[in-house]
């Protein structure tokens, strides 16, 4: 399976990617992960990497792409989550995919009420160094403040604060929204009612899928 996940922050990518990847047994793909693992390297290209995460806005196409397309060349089965993000990248994409033959199988499109994004970002908490993430509500880790994964340090993503999860929407909907048009044209994209219940999303999921 080839699935590429699009949806606002906040509704609920990362979760359900974890799901995803085991039940399909695919490699899960995620931006943010690779990124803020470069972030964490403290050279020069995180250094540019990190302003524009922390002000919420994406990072350049062509810091994106080159990182992407060696990594879905060289695996058979995919989950890709925060990846295309906007048409250039999603065009790039289906070229790196036919040259290895492996188009796409199925575009996810997760919708969640904007009131909802907000609640459930000013509750998601995030593992400095494995980036495990946890819910304040529905998924704390067990001992406050510590990682069940690895005992780093949790806490609150920079991009999660009020001020910049409202600019984050902004930038969804100026440049990602895009991508839901040009995937349904291609009669890839299956839209999934995000809201309520972890199981209950992920069995509409899996319905999309295998029917």
């Amino acid at each position: 399976m080839r699935i590429v996940l699009l949806g606002p922050p906040g509704a609920g990518k990362g979760t359900q990617s974890a799901r995803l990847t085991k039940c399909f047994e695919i490699e899960h793909l995620s931006t943010g992960d690779i990124l803020r693992t470069e972030v964490s390297k403290t050279t020069e290209l995180s250094l540019v990497i990190k302003k524009y995460m922390d002000k919420g806005d994406l990072v350049p196409d062509h810091l994106i792409i080159d990182m992407i397309k060696d990594r879905v060349s060289n695996t058979a089965g995919f989950l890709l989550d925060g990846f295309p993000r906007t048409l250039k990248q999603a065009e790039a994409l289906d070229t790196a995919l036919e040259v290895c033959n492996q188009p796409l199988d199925v575009v996810l499109y997760f919708e969640v009420n904007v009131n909802e994004l907000i609640e459930r970002l000013s509750k998601r908490l995030i593992c400095q160094s494995c980036f495990s993430t946890y819910n304040l509500i529905t998924s704390p880790p067990i001992s406050k403040g510590i990682c069940d994964s690895c005992s780093g340090i949790v806490a609150w993503r920079t991009d999660d604060k009020p001020e910049s999860i409202k600019h984050r929407m902004s930038v969804f909907n100026d440049q990602t929204f895009p991508l839901i048009e040009y995937y349904k044209r291609r009669d890839l994209l299956k839209k999934i009612d995000a809201t309520g219940d972890l199981d209950e999303v992920f069995i509409r999921i899996k319905k999309v899928i295998v029917g």
